[in-house]
């Protein structure tokens, strides 16, 4: 079952339920899809649906930090449950041992040697790690195995 679907069905079932906190996150996803297929006149397959989904994700994490510092944990704790509805969609995250050895695997096959070759390395990681890993974590492993 395609994931839009998946999150379609979630949707009626949240409506059913009467569960208004699911139904509210639920619905904001299907939004920000319907958004980026009619911006870019697509039909979203499942890694553009998971590439927003990270978005959003990110976007509540950063959210939840900003309103942490500005002592405002109800509005913190409101970003944190979105933020487990949305999860939900993602495929399973990788171990930190997982990670490593993708990592590895790249920088061998892209003959990675040097800070300069960083970009090269994260292109080819990006695709490998979609939804499954933080990419600003990644990020900052391969700086460290590149020597940046």
């Amino acid at each position: 079952m395609p994931l839009k679907a998946r999150i379609q069905d979630d949707m009626k079932t949240a409506m059913r339920a009467r569960d208004t906190g699911r139904l509210s996150a639920i619905r904001l996803l299907l939004a920000a899809i319907k958004q980026r297929e009619v911006d870019e006149r697509i039909e979203l397959d499942d890694a553009a649906v998971t590439a927003t989904i990270e978005k959003m994700v990110k976007q509540r994490r950063d959210a939840a930090a900003q309103f942490d510092s500005g002592n405002r944990p109800e509005l913190a704790a409101g970003e944190r449950f979105e933020i487990g509805i949305l999860s939900a969609y993602l495929p399973a995250a990788l171990s930190s041992e997982e990670l490593d050895a993708e990592i590895a695997a790249v920088i061998t096959a892209c003959a990675a040697t040097s800070p300069a070759d960083l970009g090269k390395t994260m292109t080819a990681l990006k695709p490998r790690l979609a939804g499954r890993a933080d990419m600003a974590e990644a990020s900052r492993r391969v700086r460290a195995r590149l020597g940046a």
